[in-house]
């Protein structure tokens, strides 16, 4: 992917500042929900974002950190490495899921605009090179599935451990 350097380094600074309190086998990731148009935030989706802060204060224990920004919320993970392999946890997919949901309902509320969402999952591998795998895209009328987006987010993350042994 083509990403302007400032971008790159926000990126990078923002991954660096979440893994620097973590230790052990793992690394940091990104998980994205980027609108394809247009602007996904807080002031153009009042009514997602009084869901997506109703689902966040009901969380009890959230496995991840919230961001928002303006093309979109995100989500900073620490993933653990272990022999099971690859697994996310039940909270971040949640959340994910809770998120595509609120979109759509916003929308249906009139939100705008109303472009589809991407789901995004990025790591930063060295100083010059990210990895970005787009893992599904929904349209505000799509059925949201968390079994389908779970799979979906596991395959991706494989495909970006595998690429990083590359």
């Amino acid at each position: 992917m083509i990403m302007n350097d400032n971008w790159k380094s926000q990126f990078q600074r923002r991954m660096n500042r979440f893994s620097a309190p973590r230790s052990g086998r793992g690394s940091a990731i990104s998980i994205k929900v980027r609108v394809t148009g247009g602007c996904f935030h807080r002031q153009h989706s009042p009514h997602a974002y009084n869901l997506i802060d109703d689902y966040l204060q009901g969380c009890t224990s959230l496995d991840a950190h919230f961001e928002e920004h303006e093309s979109g919320p995100e989500l900073l993970v620490w993933l653990a490495m272990g022999t099971a392999g690859i697994t996310l946890a039940k909270s971040v997919i949640d959340l994910v899921t809770a998120i595509i949901k609120a979109r759509s309902e916003g929308i249906k509320k009139g939100d705008s605009p109303s472009a589809p969402v991407e789901l995004i999952v990025r790591k930063v591998i060295t100083d010059d090179k990210i990895i970005e795998e787009k893992v599904l895209r929904f349209d505000f009328k799509d059925e949201v599935n968390t079994e389908q987006i779970e799979k979906a987010l596991i395959k991706a993350l494989e495909k970006i451990a595998n690429n990083n042994e590359e």
